[in-house]
């Protein structure tokens, strides 16, 4: 009986670490682009228990991995929204991660920094040096976390799209140290509505503010306008966006559409009539799911299993 037992804790045990969330610096080292400052983040949670952060200067990486039966190799990077000002951390993050663990996708939340002169020396390549880091550390630890290095894609939600579909058109500049000339082009994109273009006809006023500031130039719009930076390398991509969304115009997801077909990118697009902004995991005003559209789309893709 006692040997039962301990076996039975054993077992426990196992489950518990099987389960459990690992939670990384994103950097070994010095954080690059970072300037001495006294910014201190700021974690808040409402009544609902969702958690979000303000003034990240200290970027993380959130392991979730599936269960190990149930693992196919791929996994995504998640890079939460919040204009550029905050990141939400459980609505676009761990919710996020949880449904693709559902599919065998690993999954790792990227709490990026939030662009800010006090604590960059460029504040405007701060979260895509971050966002470059977290698929060079997937790539980097594939083996350790039973990666596939070729199905390495990355989810973004409202600002954190811009930055998602900023490290998919951007990847052949590396902006972080990468003596060891890891890919940093992603697999795949997963853009949720997201922000786009930061011209003064489809821009989201205040992701564009914090990114680059209140005038920025037309070279540097124009830079991280990624509707303007699609190539026929840029990665395979779904676009999930609310025709009803005042926040972020339902144009940004069309106008990167449009240029994906013109560069013969392989692109999907699902767009609801209503559902507003920032509904993370469920569109309330509709039965579908768009997560089941996005696992579609990844078996489609032969990013995932069929079966």
């Amino acid at each position: 009986m006692y040997k039962s037992l301990i076996l039975a804790v054993a077992a426990i045990a196992i489950v518990t670490n099987t389960n459990a969330q690992t939670v990384l610096p994103l950097y070994a080292d010095k954080i690059p682009n970072s300037i001495q400052n006294t910014e201190k983040e700021e974690k808040n949670v409402n009544n609902s228990g969702q958690i979000r952060y303000g003034k990240v200067t200290a970027p993380t990486l959130e392991v979730h991995l599936p269960e190990k039966g149930k693992a196919n190799g791929a996994a995504v990077v998640i890079v939460p929204g919040g204009g550029y000002r905050i990141v939400s951390y459980t609505n676009e993050g761990t919710d996020i991660a949880a449904a693709f663990n559902k599919m065998g996708v690993a999954a790792f939340i990227l709490k990026y920094r939030l662009p800010s002169d006090q604590t960059m020396a460029d504040k405007s390549i701060g979260p895509l040096q971050d966002a470059q880091q977290a698929i060079k550390t997937v790539r980097m630890r594939a083996n350790e976390w039973g990666v596939d290095t070729a199905k390495v894609g990355i989810i973004g939600f409202s600002a954190g799209g811009h930055l998602a579909s900023t490290a998919g058109t951007h990847f052949k500049k590396a902006v972080i140290g990468n003596k060891e000339n890891t890919n940093l082009r992603p697999s795949f994109m997963v853009l949720v509505y997201p922000v786009i273009s930061l011209t003064e006809e489809l821009m989201h006023k205040g992701s564009r503010d914090n990114l680059i500031g209140t005038t920025p130039g037309a070279e540097l719009t124009a830079l991280y306008s990624n509707d303007t930076q699609v190539t026929p390398q840029t990665p395979p991509t779904m676009l999930i966006h609310a025709g009803d969304d005042k926040t972020v115009k339902v144009a940004n997801s069309l106008r990167f559409y449009e240029s994906l077909v013109k560069n013969g990118v392989s692109a999907e697009m699902h767009i609801y009539p209503k559902g507003g902004h920032g509904f993370g995991i469920n569109n309330r005003t509709t039965p579908d799911k768009w997560i089941e559209r996005v696992e579609n789309w990844l078996k489609a893709s032969n990013f995932i299993p069929a079966k």
